[in-house]
């Protein structure tokens, strides 16, 4: 049966329970159908089956809402913000195609009950297993309510900040660069992309970076099939949007296609709906559809509207509901009767709450293997498979001028990268490498050099400046079955765009059970010691917002070869396991040539055969027979540490083991343990900052390994920013710190 009924109108209380006031209104309002004058109809495409179709999924969506506040209290049901007032988006989900990719809003019951019947998934039961934190749930196997499905197209996520709509975007671009490069697509080629978002959510810094990537990139003349729909209730929780401030800011920006659509009225908004899609799916442009909503039952069950929100414009919100103007079309145009209403609405009901019931006893996640068991996927052999293989010999005389890089003189760190790129742009067909400045000009260290000229503007271009976009793109294209290999300039750029990775494309594989994945590897260069052009932007050396990132593989190189192995390592990886990584490039090191003197090219390496790669997890060991001291460091810390080796050994006669760690995240615990156990004193060397820097995880390492009372002594950059010139070697560690440390412990 429905929900009691609530007090009389006009009393409002704390205590008063919007959801019953929400639930009887309709009841009331749908009984005094049977004598009342309603609205006529408006002139619509709306036709009769479609307009039934479209209340039972606006039902759906109402009574899975009015359940959860039910079985909440009987802690049957976890989460309850619901789609009550933007029922409308059902017109989205049922005017559009089940191979048209969305990423949708919290509030997009009724798109998701309009998808699944057109895709033939059963909406009530599959949500009902979600709100119950079920195993079986099938969109996030109980690890969030979220709105998703895999057959459906509709990629789960958490997003509400709108960080989501970078990735649409960059899945839109993705859809019309498949023809471009040969790609194939697991969807139509005119599909579109719907991306949903509150009123609120327009003003974030993530939504104005996609708005204008959009835009920026129509004004290109690329295509960019994507309908922007702001679901406008007024509200952001508490505070509201002024009046008339999407409007106004959005009905006429430059390459953005405006339509403003009535989502509290079926038949008012079923041609605007649609003509937003056909206009977006015809000319291959953006559209920012603007859907007037309302929000019913507050923000979530725990918010009490009367702290903020008058009682007479709560009052006025619930008369706008929009399930009560669709019974009222049902009426006006006898296709059911005011008590059949009433019917449908209970049973609907009941069987919701039935399904809840249902869905309580499925087993739930048990343990902490179950929870994390789609975090960080990894098949080994399958990835040494795919890391071993190379393109064919032609392909690669051609990519590399007839002169094989394994057959040329050693090299720096930067020109090793860039063959290992051309390599991997021609072993992987589906690879792309983007960026600021990555095309023409061959990036800012000339790493990604000649790789514009042989591969061409489709596989390799420029994006514009905003590393939130970039990132977003790569999700976007990753979704589609691209290989991204984006870079982000500096290291100081990344933190502007953390929670693309943080939030969205490491949180995907997770909050979707491992059905969606977006596939990339991130190239960022980083650290600090450069000299000549430094400062903070330019010289960053904490990684910190990187490495508590779940999921996320960090590699660091510090030599050209270990570079070229490790990204075939990374992009195998991608491949196979769906995998996220962040490549640290040593800023530094890219033109290093000399290791202890000058003119000695210690620092310069062949290029490694094809077939070969370093495992996950690897690091480099030098000296591995020395016993007197084990220096673990990473990065710059490398030659660093083996110069001081060098001369312990010319002035003191001690051998000292050295460990390039490599590998950052996860750290290689058991390779730690086993040669600090066999040596005799300790140095971590670590060039980030002593706050959160990589030696806190290698101390933790031994600790947990009973290694931690050996004698060590930890050197670490100071919790600083980097300055200019000089003045930066004052923050970091340098040679003097090292052999000073080195030979404290040694004596």
């Amino acid at each position: 049966m429905p929900m009691a009924a609530a007090s009389a109108p006009g009393s409002i209380s704390k205590n008063i329970n919007r959801a019953e006031v929400v639930d009887q209104n309709f009841i009331t309002h749908v009984q005094a159908l049977e004598r009342a004058v309603i609205k006529p109809s408006p002139e619509s495409g709306l036709d009769d089956q479609s307009l039934l179709s479209l209340f039972d999924c606006q039902l759906q969506s109402r009574q899975m809402d009015l359940m959860a506040r039910i079985k909440r209290l009987e802690n049957k049901v976890f989460y309850t913000i619901g789609s009550s007032g933007h029922e409308g988006n059902a017109l989205l989900g049922y005017l559009s195609r089940t191979t048209d990719p969305a990423y949708l809003h919290y509030r997009g019951g009724g798109f998701m009950a309009a998808r699944s019947m057109l895709g033939g998934v059963d909406f009530i039961r599959d949500t009902a297993l979600s709100f119950a934190a079920s195993r079986n749930d099938p969109s996030s196997g109980g690890r969030h309510k979220v709105w998703g499905s895999k057959p459906l197209w509709v990629q789960p996520q958490t997003s509400t900040i709108a960080s989501h709509l970078p990735k649409a975007v960059g899945a839109a671009l993705a859809i019309a660069h498949a023809k471009r490069v040969g790609h194939s697509l697991e969807i139509p080629e005119d599909s579109i992309v719907l991306c949903s978002f509150g009123d609120a959510s327009t003003n974030h810094s993530t939504a104005q970076g996609a708005f204008n990537m959009a835009q920026w990139a129509t004004h290109q003349g690329l295509p960019v099939p994507i309908v922007f729909v702001c679901e406008d209730n007024g509200l952001g929780i508490s505070v509201k949007s002024p009046q008339g401030w999407v409007a106004s800011n959005y009905s006429n920006r430059h390459g953005l296609h405006y339509v403003a659509a009535d989502g509290l009225d079926l038949a008012a908004g079923y041609d605007q709906v649609m003509a937003a899609i056909e206009h977006c799916r015809n000319c291959r442009k953006p559209v920012f559809l603007h859907l007037r909503t309302t929000r019913l039952m507050g923000h979530a069950g725990t918010d009490f509207e009367v702290d903020y929100r008058r009682p007479a414009e709560l009052e006025a919100a619930e008369a706008m509901d929009p399930i009560l103007r669709t019974a009222e079309l049902l009426v006006v145009r006898g296709l059911l009767k005011p008590q059949q209403i009433l019917d449908r609405y209970s049973a609907m009901h009941q069987r919701c709450l039935n399904e809840a019931d249902k869905a309580d006893n499925e087993p739930r996640l048990e343990d902490a293997e179950q929870v994390m068991a789609p975090l960080a996927p990894w098949h080994p052999d399958r990835v040494i498979h795919i890391a071993q293989q190379r393109a064919d010999e032609q392909t690669r005389l051609h990519v590399f001028d007839q002169r094989l890089p394994e057959k040329r003189p050693r090299k720096h760190l930067a020109v090793l990268i860039n063959w290992a790129l051309m390599d991997l742009l021609a072993q992987y067909d589906q690879s792309l490498v983007f960026g600021e400045d990555v095309a023409q000009k061959g990036g800012v260290y000339t790493v990604t050099k000649g790789l514009f000229k042989r591969f061409g503007g489709a596989r390799v271009f420029n994006t514009l400046l905003d590393e939130q976009s970039i990132l977003g793109l790569a999700q976007g294209y990753a979704a589609l079955g691209y290989l991204p290999i984006p870079e982000i300039q500096y290291l100081a750029y990344f933190h502007n765009a953390c929670d693309q990775i943080r939030g969205e494309a490491c949180s995907l594989q997770f909050f979707s059970n491992n059905q969606f994945r977006n596939p990339m590897v991130m190239r960022i260069a980083s650290l600090g010691y450069q000299k000549g052009f430094g400062g903070h932007f330019h010289n960053d050396n904490s990684i910190t917002a990187l490495r508590d990132i779940p999921g996320l593989v960090i590699a660091c190189p510090s030599r050209g070869d270990d570079a070229v192995l490790m990204l075939r390592t990374l992009m195998a990886l991608a491949k196979v396991d769906g995998r996220v990584s962040a490549f640290l490039e040593p800023i530094a090191l890219y033109m290093t040539k000399d290791l202890y003197q000058e003119g000695d090219s210690g620092w310069c390496f062949a290029y490694p055969e094809p077939g070969k790669h370093i495992a996950l997890g690897q690091g480099r060991v030098y000296f591995p027979d020395a016993t007197d001291l084990l220096i673990i460091t990473y990065g710059n810390g490398v030659p660093m540490s083996l110069q001081v080796a060098q001369q312990l050994l010319d002035e003191h006669k001690r051998q000292i083991r050295v460990l390039d760690l490599r590998w950052l995240l996860p750290l290689n615990e058991l390779q730690i343990a086993e040669h600090a156990a066999a040596c005799k004193n300790i140095i971590i060397l670590d060039e980030g900052r002593n706050s959160g820097g990589v030696g806190e995880g290698v101390i933790a390492a031994l600790q947990r390994h009973g290694l931690a009372g050996k004698p060590i002594k930890r050197i670490a950059g100071l919790d600083s920013y980097i300055p200019l010139g000089a003045a930066a070697n004052l923050v970091l560690p340098v040679k003097d710190d090292v052999l000073n440390a080195a030979i404290q412990l040694l004596d």
